[in-house]
């Protein structure tokens, strides 16, 4: 039996919880009553539910029953985000000097800060600061010219691990299984940029398994199919070569993690490539272009 539906609803400042349709007498109802709230995400497996209520002020629910199961007073935090499993909350805060540790992991259960780092700026290729895989058995963070592991059940160990990579400059860790991490390296004093795939394991002089050169690339978007065989690539330049576009162009490229396919996908017409998703298969995926 499929698990019951519920919806989140916001308003300008507020939630609420409502159950999902078939409604017995025609109305919703109300599983938790509307909170304050700037903004509310779900952890990836559904089971925790973060809200920010304030600039300082974070709540985390438990979606079995509703009930806050934690509340972090957080001063001037910048971003959030729950750990896959919602065992971990991650913020961020501005930082004025690198002894002052920004990022700051939470252990939900016990309400205690687990580690601490320092990172001087905030992107969409940076943050989550810590990555996760999708059952939290692997953690990796990108530092300077290189990919620090950890054990995601015993932080207090630290770096466990780290794999060299220089330049990197973008990590994506792949979700389920997490048998290996997608980098970006971009273009440097004449050698092209590359998206490279590294296995998980403990070797620092680890060579990739899989890898794709790009000119002309700014940025990339990586994204993993489920099952960790297949890699996703949009690569993004400033400069769109024919003048055809104002905004760049943009190409779409496959990768898979046993060296069979490393290449563009070809798509039906000359265009921007503005999204791509992957079916929960992992087998098929879709692309919004042109």
């Amino acid at each position: 039996m499929a698990p019951a539906l519920e919806i989140l609803v916001r308003g300008p400042d507020r939630f609420s919880i409502w159950n999902g349709p078939p409604f017995g007498d025609g109305h919703p109802v109300v599983k938790l009553e509307t909170s304050p709230c700037l903004s509310a995400k779900f952890s990836e497996d559904g089971t925790r539910l973060m809200v920010v209520k304030s600039d300082s002020v974070i709540s985390i629910y438990d979606c079995s029953s509703y009930k806050e199961i934690r509340s972090f007073q957080v001063p001037n935090f910048t971003a959030a985000t729950l750990s896959p499993r919602g065992t971990y909350l991650q913020t961020f805060q501005k930082s004025s000097t690198p002894q002052e540790k920004n990022v700051t992991l939470w252990k939900i259960e016990t309400g205690d800060p687990v580690y601490q780092l320092f990172q001087k700026n905030m992107a969409k290729t940076t943050w989550p600061s810590i990555r996760f895989s999708s059952n939290e058995e692997v953690a990796c963070r990108l530092a300077t010219n290189e990919i620090q592991f950890f054990d995601a059940g015993d932080f207090s160990k630290g770096i466990v691990s780290r794999t060299r990579v220089p330049g990197v400059a973008a990590v994506e860790l792949s979700k389920a299984p997490a048998s290996h991490v997608a980098v970006f390296v971009p273009e440097s004093k004449g050698v092209p940029a590359s998206v490279q795939i590294f296995t998980c394991r403990k070797d620092p002089q680890s060579q990739p398994v899989s890898r794709k050169s790009f000119f002309r690339s700014s940025s990339v978007q990586l994204s993993w199919n489920q099952g960790s065989t297949g890699l996703l690539v949009v690569v993004q330049s400033d400069v769109d070569k024919t003048n055809q576009s104002y905004y760049g162009e943009s190409k779409l490229n496959y990768l898979t993690t046993d060296g069979s396919y490393e290449g563009l996908v070809p798509l039906r017409k000359e265009g921007p490539v503005h999204d791509v998703q992957w079916s929960y298969s992992g087998s098929e995926f879709a692309v919004v272009y042109g």
